[in-house]
């Protein structure tokens, strides 16, 4: 068994609403938060505790995504479409009115992005030519989470309608499509190696998928309440879960084992649902946010 010190650095403050959205940056110390009134800000690990106001806009933002190859933030603004943020010099370089549903994830593939709206369609941009490519109809309920595969050039698809569906991005062809749980998908990631897929959600409950086949290796009743998003270490030897029930959880991921629970009683954690959490490349440092309107940094350390 594993021994692991979990300290927390730093609580930043400076939303004034849940905060909804979180993403890694360009660089390891850098990510970036979104909140229910619409700001957007940037943060350095380095200096965690001066935050940078990105954007202020009139509706709330779920879902951020990292463009590196063009150093573009994009932002999911809830009923009116996509922005694009110039991560140069803190100024948006255009957008688009792409749905006037909520987006609840965004994901770059090549010089796509990948949006997950909440009428159950995703929307596929060219960023290039910053311009429509297609409409791709997955579902009748909202879809949740994203998640992409460059190994198999496949990507996953988590929606309300408790249904986990992968297609490749070239053809858009259905791959696979993986039943089991018995609510809404908000939790989707692959391992670092691409051979396992894991699934959580409203139900509580982890699913770990093979993807050599789409077969379910195992199911863990995983926390109290909806499980609301995962990240895996770089090394994809661990991952941690987040939840409505105010604890980030340590697993094991060859061995689909909880290691640590991190909470308000012995960690000072958040007090209220942990809305997203990952596990940056910068020191292995972990960041989550919370509807608490906070964002914390903390240092996991794991010795055999």
């Amino acid at each position: 068994m594993p021994k692991i010190q979990v300290n927390k650095l730093n609580t930043l403050r400076g939303h004034n609403h849940s905060v909804y959205a979180l993403s890694g940056g360009v660089s390891p110390e850098h990510f970036y938060t979104g909140s229910g009134d619409g700001m957007v800000v940037a943060w350095d690990l380095r200096e965690p505790k001066d935050g940078v106001l990105l954007a202020k806009l009139p509706h709330s933002v779920y879902a951020l995504a990292i463009d590196k190859k063009r150093n573009l933030l994009f932002v999911g603004h809830n009923f009116e479409g996509v922005h694009a943020i110039d991560l140069t010099n803190n100024k948006e370089v255009w957008s688009l009115k792409v749905t006037s549903n909520a987006i609840f994830d965004l994901k770059v593939v090549d010089d796509m992005l990948l949006v997950a709206t909440g009428d159950g369609v995703l929307v596929v941009l060219d960023i290039e030519a910053r311009s429509l490519l297609k409409h791709l109809k997955i579902s009748e309920k909202s879809l949740r989470v994203l998640s992409v595969d460059p190994l198999r050039r496949q990507f996953s698809v988590g929606a309300s309608d408790h249904q986990v569906k992968v297609f490749e991005w070239e053809g858009w062809r259905p791959v696979a499509k993986l039943e089991g749980h018995s609510n809404s998908v908000f939790a989707l990631n692959y391992s670092p190696n691409g051979k396992t897929l894991i699934s959580g959600g409203r139900d509580a409950v982890l699913k770990f998928w093979d993807t050599s086949d789409f077969s379910q290796l195992s199911s863990v009743a995983a926390h109290m309440y909806a499980i609301n998003y995962l990240s895996f270490r770089k090394d994809g030897r661990y991952f941690v879960t987040c939840s409505m029930d105010k604890s980030i959880k340590l697993w094991d991921a060859s061995e689909f084992k909880l290691l640590k629970v991190i909470d308000k009683a012995r960690h000072a954690g958040h007090g209220t649902s942990i809305n997203k959490v990952i596990w940056t490349d910068y020191k292995d440092q972990v960041v989550a946010i919370s509807d608490d309107k906070t964002i914390s940094v903390w240092d996991i350390h794991i010795s055999q």
